[in-house]
């Protein structure tokens, strides 16, 4: 049921432990390390509890990154001296997260990560201009300094960029050509024509007075002008006169410096697992024959005779999947999400208060963007390209990023006002993407999926991660090439040659990253069926999504330890929520 914001210290009980002196040690250092992260950025913490940039742009340079890598090894020893043996249950998962942060940040620096500072997928100057509207005249003054930070902060990327290249550190060519189109964008000869426009096009009198906002609009002008778009035009020359032409053409994270230690360093990031990748590649092998099996079912449910690679031809090619246009794509993602929202204090005895948006992908990344991605305050539906959008994977990838996926689950974190300040924000990958996947399976419990072709778009969406599995470490580890990677993805999914090629290219210029999903997900199904199990008649499944919620984000083996915790206490949902 829904449960107001002024009960979120319903949580407290979670969070509550003996005032323990090493509980409030480890608590101690993470609030200073929190804090520093906060100035060192330049971040500003806003009313609600989340955070936004202030008025510089954070310094990248190895100077600064080392600093920081510093710091966490200062602070890693510290907590090391701290016995885990003495903390509460909530301190030890307090420890836990904080570790593997600390441990993030010095092996990032061991392998110098800033000096492949963008990759096909991830860039740092597509998410800079703000293109809607801001909230008061001092974000807007906020964001114009930002604005002339920008020749800095490009100059040191570029410096950063130069050193990767020069020891071979680099993202794979054949993955950034075309990428410069995103940045092409941002060359206009019009100031009202750049994406930084966007915040000043419309500007509200309830937000910002209209005297200001003429002195506002005429000094953005002259800033995108005058510093923006030749920064950007700087960069841009340099993308594609220097930078591209040296990258290198080898694709595995093995052929880098390092690069097996790195991929291992990888994988234990992104999934916060302990596996090799040869463990990883096996387990990826049985669940697409698993989920393969499960496709047949499907396909036949559909009253389809043919093979599974005529039926995955007949989703790609006829037209009745295609969306007529992107507000028709949108749309068939707005009804999904509403028929979630008529489902979910069925399955979530905790609902939080903060409300998410749905936007379509900004167009200068759509082209070679992921099918959408979620976050706190909306999450996006790629509209680029609709024949290769087919409207059957739509829900599976709503649930996924927006709720009970992504969106939903930054807005219980930032809310569980128990939890320390440096936890509220934090994102682990495995959790999170692992309970992104896992909300796609839980749409089949929730009656989302109306048709056999929607129920054949979630497997394929779990084969997509399962393959994952296998290409990744393919990739890196056991050297495929791109053509054998695209082609073990076409023929086990029905996503379409554009997603193929956009995917493959993902996961050869980011190592580790798209690991995390499935093997998330199998530890949350893994630990729900241990629960189911020993728990029988007495297991709800609100408690246990409000438990597993609960946490934030935290390392999957914190999540494991949390519930067996939970079926130890008889399957105890969270203090003052009626789940009567």
């Amino acid at each position: 049921m829904r449960t107001a914001l002024k009960s979120m210290a319903v949580l407290a009980a979670l969070y509550a432990s003996p005032a323990l002196a090493d509980d409030a040690a480890v608590l101690a250092l993470a609030d200073s390390w929190h804090k520093q992260r906060l100035a060192d950025f330049g971040q500003v913490v806003e009313a609600d509890g989340s955070t936004s940039q202030g008025a510089q742009l954070w310094s990248v340079t190895p100077e600064a990154n080392m600093a920081r890598a510093d710091y966490a090894e200062e602070m890693l020893a510290r907590l090391d001296a701290i016995e885990v043996a003495t903390l509460s249950a909530q301190g030890r998962i307090d420890a836990a997260v904080f570790r593997h942060l600390l441990e993030t940040e010095i092996g990032d620096a061991r392998f110098r990560e800033w000096e492949m500072p963008f990759d096909s997928d991830n860039n740092f100057w597509s998410y800079l201009a703000q293109r809607f509207p801001l909230q008061s005249e001092e974000e807007y003054r906020r964001y114009i300094e930002r604005m002339r930070d920008i020749p800095r902060y490009f100059a040191e990327q570029k410096a950063n960029a130069r050193a990767g290249l020069a020891r071979g550190f680099s993202v794979p060519r054949v993955t950034l050509e075309g990428r410069d189109r995103s940045l092409a964008a941002y060359v206009v000869d019009d100031p009202e024509k750049s994406p930084f426009w966007g915040a000043f096009a419309i500007m509200s009198p309830l937000t910002v007075s209209s005297f200001e906002q003429g002195g506002l609009r005429q000094e953005a002008r002259e800033v995108i002008e005058q510093v923006v778009t030749p920064a950007y035009r700087d960069f841009l020359e340099f993308y594609r006169e220097e930078y591209l032409p040296q990258t290198r053409t080898s694709l595995g994270a093995r052929e880098m410096p390092e690069g097996q230690a790195y991929y291992a360093q990888q994988i234990k990031e992104y999934t916060t697992l302990d596996l090799t990748a040869e463990e990883i590649h096996r387990i990826g092998l049985s669940e697409v024959a698993r989920i393969t099996a499960e496709m047949e079912k499907a396909k036949a449910e559909a009253g389809f005779t043919g093979t599974l690679p005529e039926f995955v031809q007949f989703l790609r090619t006829d037209p009745q999947f295609v969306a007529g246009s992107a507000d028709e794509l949108m749309g068939v993602a707005a009804y999904a999400a509403k028929r979630v929202d008529d489902r979910l204090d069925e399955y979530f005895g905790f609902l939080p208060r903060y409300r998410n948006g749905l936007r379509p992908v900004d167009p200068a990344i759509a082209p070679f963007y992921t099918a959408g991605r979620g976050g706190l305050d909306y999450c996006q539906i790629n509209t680029y390209d609709l024949p290769s959008r087919p409207v059957y994977n739509i829900p599976a990838l709503t649930l996924h990023e927006c709720a009970p996926g992504h969106s939903f689950q930054a807005a219980i974190a930032l809310e569980r006002e128990e939890a320390p300040p440096f936890r509220r924000q934090v994102y682990f990958s495995g959790f999170g993407e692992g309970w992104g996947l896992y909300t796609e399976y839980l749409g089949n419990e929730m009656g989302i999926y109306r048709t056999p072709y929607e129920r054949f778009g979630q497997l394929s969406y779990e084969m997509w991660r399962a393959v994952r599995l296998v290409i990744d470490t393919g990739i890196h580890h056991y050297g495929w090439t791109r053509d054998q990677a695209m082609e073990y993805l076409a023929s086990r999914t029905a996503l379409s040659q554009h997603e193929v090629g956009t995917e493959v290219d993902r996961y050869i210029s980011w190592p580790g990253q798209a690991l995390a999903y499935k093997l998330g997900e199998m530890t949350i199904r893994r630990v729900r069926a241990k629960a189911e199990s020993e728990l029988g008649s007495a297991f709800d499944i609100r408690k246990f999504h409000d438990v597993v919620l609960s946490l934030g984000s935290v390392p999957l083996p914190v999540l494991e330890e949390r519930i067996d915790a939970f079926i130890a206490d008889g399957g105890q949902g969270l203090p003052g929520v009626n789940y009567d």
